[in-house]
C-alpha cells in the first residue's frame, strides 16, 4: 500500500467497522475509531462498537476508552488520535481511521481551532431558543451578536447557527476569530479517503434491523444502567441514538414499541444529516455508491493496491 493512512467515513449502519476490520487484516493495518459515541465504554451496544472478538482480530484504538459520565470533546479525541497514530507508526501498521463523526475527520486533516470547551447548558439553551423562534429569527438574532458568522451562514443551517451562537455566548468572541487560530493538521501525507454512500432504502432497512438486533442484545439494560449511574442529560452520551427514547420508556413516558419506532426514525434522520455533511465538507473524497459489503471492500482494496 502506498498510502500513509486510510480514512473511511459513512453514515451510521453503513458497514464501516466491518470494512475497516477486513482491510486491517488484509493490509496489516490498525483501526482507529472516529465515531463520537463509540468512545464511551458504557455504550457498546447502542453505539454498535466492535465487540471483543472483533477487536482481537486486528489492533483497535479509541474504542470504549472514556466514561460516558464525563464531558468529551473533539480536542480530546484529537489528542488521543495523535497518540494512536504515533503507536501505529512505531509498529509499522497502516492507520485505518473509520467513523461517522465528520468533525473528527475535519479536525484530523484540517486542524482544530483552540475554542474553549462550551458548557453543555449553553448548547441546550441555544437549541431551545432555535426551536422556540425558528431559523429566520434565530439567524437575525445571531446577526446582532456575530454579524460575521451570520453573513457566512444560511438561515437553514441549524447546526452551524447553534455552534456560532454558543461560541460567542461562551467566549465573547466570534467563531470566525477562533477559526483564524486553527492548529496545523495532525494527519498529513498521502491519504486514501473514502465516503460510503449506500442506497437510502437499503440503509433505512438496515438501520431498523440493526436496532432490533441491539434490543435483543440488551440495549434496554444498557440504558437502564446509564440512567442508574446518574448520567447528566446534558452530556453527549445522553443524546446518543436510542438513549433518549429508551430512557423515556424506562420513565414510563413511552411504550417500548413507541421508543423503538422513534429511535429508528431518529437514526434515519441522523444518517441523512451525516450524508449532507459529508457531501458539503468532503467534496474531494472518493464516494462509493454501493451497499453490498463485499462490493465495497473490493472497490476499496483495488484503490489501495
Amino acid at each position: 500500500m502506498n498510502f500513509d493512512a486510510v480514512l473511511i467515513a459513512g453514515p451510521t449502519a453503513s458497514g464501516k467497522s466491518s470494512l475497516a476490520l477486513k482491510l486491517a487484516r488484509d493490509f496489516g493495518g490498525a483501526v482507529i475509531n472516529a465515531d463520537s459515541m463509540q468512545v464511551y465504554r458504557e455504550l457498546r451496544i447502542l453505539s454498535a462498537r466492535p465487540d471483543e472478538a472483533e477487536q482481537a482480530l486486528a489492533p483497535h484504538y479509541l474504542y470504549g476508552f472514556v466514561s460516558a459520565l464525563k464531558p468529551f470533546s473533539v480536542g480530546k479525541w484529537l489528542d488521543a488520535a495523535a497518540n494512536a497514530l504515533a503507536q501505529c507508526r512505531e509498529k509499522g501498521s497502516v492507520p485505518l481511521i473509520v467513523g461517522g463523526t465528520g468533525l473528527y475527520f475535519a479536525a484530523l486533516t484540517n486542524g482544530l481551532s483552540p475554542i474553549p470547551e462550551i458548557h453543555a447548558s449553553i448548547r441546550v439553551e441555544a437549541r431551545q431558543r432555535l426551536a422556540e423562534i425558528g431559523n429566520e429569527r434565530f439567524h437575525a438574532e445571531l446577526a446582532l451578536r456575530d454579524p460575521v458568522m451570520a453573513q457566512r451562514l444560511a438561515p437553514g443551517d441549524s447546526q452551524r447557527l447553534v455552534r456560532a451562537w454558543e461560541v460567542v455566548e461562551a467566549t465573547g468572541q466570534s467563531l470566525a476569530e477562533w477559526q483564524q487560530l486553527k492548529s496545523p493538521p495532525v494527519l498529513t501525507g498521502s491519504l486514501a479517503t473514502f465516503v460510503l454512500k449506500p442506497d437510502r432504502t437499503w440503509l433505512n432497512a438496515r438501520i431498523a434491523s440493526r436496532f432490533d438486533g441491539m434490543m435483543k442484545e440488551g440495549a434496554l439494560d444498557e440504558v437502564r444502567a446509564l440512567v442508574a449511574s446518574g448520567l447528566d442529560p446534558d452530556l453527549p452520551a445522553a443524546r446518543a441514538l436510542g438513549v433518549p427514547q429508551l430512557t423515556a420508556h424506562l420513565q414510563g413516558r413511552l411504550s417500548l414499541d413507541e421508543a423503538v419506532s422513534q429511535a429508528v426514525a431518529d437514526t434515519r434522520r441522523y444518517a441523512k444529516r451525516q450524508m449532507t455533511w459529508f457531501r458539503h465538507q468532503m467534496p474531494d473524497w472518493t464516494v462509493i455508491e454501493r451497499s453490498e459489503p463485499g462490493e465495497i471492500a473490493d472497490i476499496v482494496a483495488r484503490a489501495l493496491e
